[in-house]
């Protein structure tokens, strides 16, 4: 019937649901796989309904298990077998069975009808990918429109696996794909665990006969283990929205719809094991891997020109524009070994995309910069992609585009915040949606949405569920649920409805919840994007996005380029147009100048209110220790604070050896090598690995787990399970165990949050560049400050004392001075002043304040004048006149708001208000009390959230200052 029969292979389940069908499926992807690889099957198809989300997991984990079974061979070899003898030595051991992940999709249509489709090739696959985008493309986010027409016509290299439904309408179905596509449709059996699957499995083994259909067997589990079946209830409960004690007939029968084995298959399909033999056979016929899913770059071929030529031609050319008196030997061997490593691996359209990327904002005036692991590199600089130099860092290129791994190299781009979006839509522009998307970012339960939404589900009230969450901060918060905890919160950790639920929330935390769209990962291929992986809308209109997101996209070895968002690149740049109108002076981020020992100065001083990456107090608090004197002591700056070297100790040694109150020394000179810049202190993930392959005696693949396990949030791995292999290899190769200890508790420390030499290169100039603007110019920096929020640490109020502290003469919003803007004004002094500007209001709109400022002519005289030539509506004037901006006209706060506010809504704008000698109803005067300084002061930040009249405090002082002082 279109399926051989092989007795010698191994069974594979062909229809599994995973937690990637959000909210229904119970077990992680990668459980499936290993609990598959102990059940002895050959594969597991993970088969997500309209979704191919989970399936980059198992099959890493296919391949973790695959690598550790070859290692464990390996040694093995060489110091023969670990444990007891086998019984039978010619069978393979239990532990060498490596089941494989067969990439599948449970396609749900409109009809009723549902079909697991199996690509059996990488075309099979593409035509899997095309028919969910089809449907998720027809469908809001979340949701997929699918009808038999679409399978009928785009299922080419797919086997279907039609699943039978209630009725008869799915037989005419299951016709119709059987006329279309032939041998590669069978009818799944799959048990129901209610006493009625022999009598079913034998109605439906007939109906495939007559209609000249295999059936196959699968077990099409949605727990990979039994004891997930309470899990699974609750979140049923959270889809439907009601507690498990209503689930009624959505809750499981038992807990029996789990994974499989062989024996248990050929066991529950007594008298129809040849459906359990052919799903073996199918699946040996599967043989697409999501391997074949790499090297799909946009070749980035320009007329005449290869990606070769190109690159080098745009490279020769950027290094006579970085070097005008002539590129160092030095750089220019730099260059030329890093165009013939990225020759090698055949990555020059990648730094074609990013260089194409970059020149488009460029030519737009938007200002960016490019950081990661390869973006720190001669090629890179020449290319314009950064700023920075490369010979400010010491590692070295093979570090990053590395042939041993094999892997695309890493290059962030980093764009102003407010211009982002023409980015990403040229983006969308120049490769089409076909061939571009955003990757997604899974949503992860997380302490405090696991105790809201599975304590609702059990039945918990508002009232515990709040108590219970107040106890979080940040991302972690599993301490809230230990007993003791809720005790002091006159909880009892022992009643039996609690506990359980507490059990299920520790359970639950890790799940993926739903899909959202990563910050600015774009996957861009050469061929069709929709046939590599599905494309979905996203929830922001313009925007389409993929289902992986950046750690599939990394684990598959796909092109990323990140777009990404940073407001301080916003503010550097409306600070360089403000020198440019007020001063006639025109930077770039490459052309300021350099090492300016007043700039080092004013940061050692602490004062870095506002400037990027070390305006937060524990920057502050470290800025006078460290005393920093050139750039690469801002490099180190950025690093050191952070949860990775302080966790690991690492930052008082470092300023004792600055000091010269503790010895720089060297464990022995290969390390020296590594940490000599750092004064044998390691700061940054690049040394870490280093470590571990200098000192450790770790192999390239080893050191490269540890980077992946040294990844934000440990997404890839706990750093500790190498915590023995590192001690020991330390301890072999001759090092102190105190040293080795230390080292991989700074390495423990990279695993919540470690920061590579390169990052911290791209942000340093940043921070250089933004104090030379605060120390040279403090208004234009603060104006242009202000202009870009909301960003930074620090609000508005504390902004402007700032400058104003800085000498810098502030002025208040004015309805005759100010625009949307804050704006820079000439002084008395002939220095620059700071006038605020219409975006310190709260409740204004800046196409409010855009026609105040249009309407303007030779100025308003009161609140009904805006009101007449602005056609600004009355409450906004409302809100204007609550910000004192009529002041400059001689009206106080009190007045302005009586006039505003006596033009009501109902009151129609006339067609002329007064006639030419300006005579007309005149509002009578109102006599209305002074307000306080302290009034005034309150009444400026309920309006602006700042004050130019004084600081809250200072009305206080005389109460608040001792007797004598």
């Amino acid at each position: 019937m279109g399926l051989g029969i092989s007795a010698a292979m191994p069974f594979a389940e062909l229809s599994a649901t995973s937690n990637f069908t959000f909210l229904t499926g119970a077990s992680h992807p990668e459980e499936y796989i290993r609990h598959a690889a102990a059940l002895g099957l050959s594969g597991v198809a993970i088969a997500d309904v309209n979704s191919v989300a989970g399936i980059v997991r198992a099959h890493a984990a296919a391949r973790e298990i695959a690598r550790e079974v070859a290692a464990r061979q390996a040694l093995e070899a060489r110091q023969g077998p670990i444990g007891p003898p086998a019984p039978q030595p010619a069978a393979p051991p239990d532990w060498a069975n490596c089941p494989r992940l067969i990439p599948a999709a449970r396609l749900v249509l409109r009809e009723g009808i549902e079909i697991t489709a199996l690509p059996v090739d990488r075309g099979g696959w593409a035509s899997l990918c095309r028919l969910i985008s089809l449907g998720r493309q027809r469908a809001i986010k979340g949701a997929c429109d699918l009808g038999l027409a679409d399978v009928l016509a785009g299922a080419a290299g797919l086997h279907l696996l039609v699943h039978p439904a209630p009725g008869r309408a799915w037989q005419a179905q299951l016709l119709q794909l059987a006329a279309r596509w032939g041998g590669s449709v069978a009818l799944l059996l799959s048990p129901r665990y209610d006493g009625r699957d022999p009598a079913r499995f034998e109605r439906l083994a007939g109906l495939a006969a007559r209609l000249g259909l295999p059936t196959v067997a699968a077990a099409a589990p949605i727990l990979h283990r039994g004891y997930r079946r309470r899990l699974a209830d609750v979140l049923s409960a959270i889809r439907l929205g009601v507690t498990v004690d209503r689930l009624g007939r959505h809750a499981l029968r038992n807990a029996e719809q789990r994974l499989r084995s062989e024996e248990e298959m050929r066991r529950l399909f007594a008298g129809h094991e040849g459906a359990v033999s052919r799903a073996a056979a199918l699946a040996a016929r599967l043989d697409f891997s999501l391997d074949e899913l790499r090297y799909e770059y946009p070749s980035e071929v320009a007329e005449n020109e290869t990606p070769a030529q190109r690159l080098r031609r745009l490279a020769e050319a950027g290094l006579e524009w970085r070097y005008p008196g002539g590129a160092p030997a030095r750089v220019r061997g730099m260059m030329e070994h890093e165009l013939a490593l990225i020759a090698k691996l055949r990555y020059e359209p990648y730094f074609l995309t990013v260089h194409d990327v970059v020149a488009f904002a460029r030519s737009r005036g938007i200002l960016c910069q490019g950081r990661g692991s390869a973006a720190n590199s001669v090629v890179c600089y020449c290319l314009g992609v950064t700023s920075v130099s490369p010979e400010i860092g010491t590692m070295v290129f093979e570090r990053f585009v590395s042939e041993a791994r094999d892997e695309p190299p890493d290059i962030d781009v980093d764009f102003e915040h407010e211009r982002r979006e023409e980015v990403i839509q040229w983006i969308y522009e120049r490769y089409g949606r076909h061939r571009a998307g955003l990757c997604a970012t899974v949503i992860h339960y997380r302490t405090k949405r696991a105790i809201r939404e599975v304590g609702r589900a059990m039945g918990l009230s508002e009232d515990l569920l709040g108590a219970m969450t107040s106890q979080i901060w940040g991302h972690g918060g599993e301490g809230a649920l230990e007993p003791a905890r809720l005790a002091e919160i006159g909880l009892d950790p022992r009643d039996p409805r609690l506990a359980r639920t507490l059990a299920l929330i520790r359970e639950i935390i890790g799940f993926p919840r739903h899909l959202s769209q990563h910050v600015g990962g774009f996957v861009i291929t050469e061929g069709r994007l929709d046939e590599l992986v599905p494309i979905e809308n996203a929830s922001m209109e313009g925007r389409t996005v993929i289902c992986w997101d950046k750690d599939d996209i990394d684990a598959l070895g796909i092109l990323k380029v990140d777009v990404l968002a940073l407001g301080m690149l916003t503010c550097i740049r409306k600070a360089f147009d403000l020198l440019g109108q007020h001063r006639g002076q025109a930077y770039s981020l490459a052309t300021l100048p350099p090492e300016d020992a007043q700039v080092y100065e004013m940061l050692s001083r602490a004062d870095s209110l506002g400037v990027f990456q070390v305006e937060s107090r524990a920057q502050m608090n470290f800025l006078p220790r460290m005393r920093p004197r050139t750039f690469y002591d801002l490099v180190i700056q950025v690093a050191i604070i952070r949860p990775g070297p302080i966790q690991g100790d690492m930052v008082h040694p470092f300023i004792r050896r600055r000091n010269g109150e503790e010895a720089v020394s060297f464990p022995s000179d290969d390390l020296g090598r590594v940490l000599g810049k750092t004064l044998g202190v390691p700061l940054f993930q690049e040394q870490a690995m280093q470590i571990a392959i200098i000192g450790a005696g770790f192999t390239p693949e080893e050191a490269d787990r540890l980077r992946r396990s040294l990844a934000t949030f440990k997404k890839h791995g706990n750093v500790s399970e190498f915590r023995a292999r590192f001690l020991r290899g330390m301890q072999a190769n001759g090092y102190d165990s105190d040293f080795a200890e230390r080292c991989f508790s700074q390495i423990e420390g990279f695993g919540s949050y470690g920061f590579p030499e390169s990052h911290a290169a791209s942000f340093a100039h940043l921070v250089y560049a933004s104090a030379w603007l605060k120390c040279h110019h403090p208004a234009i920096f603060a104006c242009a400050l202000l202009n870009s929020q909301p960003m930074g640490f620090y609000a508005p109020a504390q902004i402007v004392r700032d400058v104003r502290e800085h000498g810098v003469t502030l002025r208040p919003v004015c309805i005759n001075a100010s625009y949307w803007d804050n704006t820079i004004e000439p002084d008395s002094r002939g220095r620059l002043a700071l006038r605020l500007g219409f975006r310190q209001i709260k409740g204004v709109a800046q196409d409010e304040a855009d026609w105040i400022a249009a309407a303007r002519g030779n100025g308003y005289v009161g609140p009904e004048d805006v009101w007449r030539r602005a056609g600004v509506a009355p409450a906004a004037l409302t809100r204007l006149a609550e910000a004192d901006v009529f002041a400059a006209l001689g009206l106080s706060r009190r007045d302005a708001l009586w006039q505003a506010r006596a033009i009501g809504a109902e009151r129609p704008l006339p067609l002329f208000a007064r006639d030419i000698d300006g005579e007309g109803i005149v509002e009578p005067a109102a006599h209305l009390p002074a307000m306080t300084l302290g009034e005034e002061v309150v009444e400026d930040y309920t309006a602006l959230r700042l004050s130019l009249r004084a600081h809250p405090l200072a009305l206080l002082r005389h109460i608040l200052t001792p007797p004598g002082l």
